[in-house]
């Protein structure tokens, strides 16, 4: 029986090195989407044997999570479908929170070519596929003392810095608390300041090192 494979990344260009690599490996047939609602209306029809998922993916509404939105969707419908991220993060704290909800593997874009296709087939094989560097960052992250500097942020901040952490956008974040995108455009700022972040990427690692972004 031939394997179905969904590639889900926004990028036409990627997609196309990705098909030529899995062709020639001869892996299955793959089937392609560049949007969340492409993503989970494939999903639904292909029932495909294995997934790679880009992270950073457009969607609308509910959706604006977008590759973990996706990941979350799938893994509560089918658990035993590996789904692999493929992602141009390099971060292994978003490496941790992709396998925490239920990835199997994590390839970057800066990665050898074949590193996909030997992560596809690991996946296929009922195990996790994770690169010695980014397996070694991982496991320092889980012996690292825990700290909290969270205790210096308000109600609405620890919430703000969820979503942030989620991959809202302002506008979305704006929506969902009822206050405007200046609000929280000035709440990141000052969160940023109280925790000593330089960048909205140190704030989604934070975030997602304490828990809030799940």
């Amino acid at each position: 029986m031939t394997l179905t494979i969904l590639l889900v990344d926004d990028h036409p260009v990627v997609r196309a090195g990705c098909q030529s690599l899995l062709a020639e490996a001869r892996l299955g047939r793959v089937v392609e989407a560049a949007d969340v609602a492409a993503a989970l209306a494939l999903w639904r029809s292909e029932r495909p044997d294995v997934v790679i998922l880009d992270l950073n993916l457009p969607g609308g509404g509910k959706m604006d999570g977008g590759g973990m939105e996706v990941l979350r969707v799938m893994r509560a419908e089918s658990p035993a479908v590996p789904v692999l991220i493929f992602s141009m993060h390099e971060d292994p704290a978003i490496a941790a929170r992709a396998l925490k909800a239920g990835a199997k593997g994590y390839v970057t874009k800066n990665d050898a070519p074949e590193t996909l296709v030997t992560a596809v087939r690991c996946v296929l094989a009922g195990r996790i596929h994770l690169d010695h560097a980014l397996a070694r960052e991982l496991a320092l992250m889980a012996l690292a003392p825990i700290e909290d500097p969270l205790a210096v942020l308000t109600q609405r901040e620890r919430e703000i810095l969820g979503l942030v952490g989620r991959g809202l956008t302002a506008a979305t974040i704006a929506e969902a608390l009822g206050i405007s995108q200046k609000t929280v455009a000035n709440a990141c700022t000052q969160i940023k300041d109280k925790l000593g972040a330089d960048s909205t990427r140190a704030l989604i690692r934070i975030a997602i090192d304490h828990g809030l972004a799940a």
